[in-house]
């Protein structure tokens, strides 16, 4: 099942991004000290929020069918980077705070957990090898 997306310039090192699937447009720029207006997120946090929106999504979901009754909940999610380029993470960690009527521990941290291994394709693609190819065009 493929994705297709389009990111297009819009000055200094802003750029609007969009996918084909839901059509939703996104801002992605670079501070300031790299030539950027600081007006958006950059690539690497949308990346790890895109981490943290996955497993939320997931917990939410599982939790869902599993009736537990969730009132609020939030992620903190920290990413460590390599010093030098590529400034990949290196390491990542999420930590779920959850409230809710009754939540069962044991549900919450099978929800956690199946989100983990088995459904977050965000934190998937961190885990594991992806191939990545670039070709250009002039026009």
């Amino acid at each position: 099942m493929g994705m297709d997306g389009e990111l297009v310039w819009k000055g200094n090192m802003l750029f609007e991004g969009v996918c084909d699937i839901t059509g939703h447009k996104v801002l992605f720029d670079a501070h300031p000290q790299s030539g950027g207006n600081d007006i958006a997120a950059t690539p690497m946090e949308h990346l790890l929020l895109a981490v943290a929106a996955c497993t939320a999504m997931d917990v939410v979901a599982i939790l869902r069918k599993m009736k537990q009754e969730l009132t609020a909940y939030r992620i903190e999610i920290h990413g460590e980077r390599h010093p030098e380029h590529p400034r990949r993470f290196t390491q990542v960690t999420i930590t779920h705070y959850l409230s809710g009527n009754n939540l069962d521990p044991k549900a919450v941290e099978k929800a956690v957990k199946l989100s983990d291994e088995k459904y977050c394709s965000a934190s998937a693609t961190l885990r594991m090898p992806t191939e990545v190819r670039s070709e250009f065009v002039i026009e």
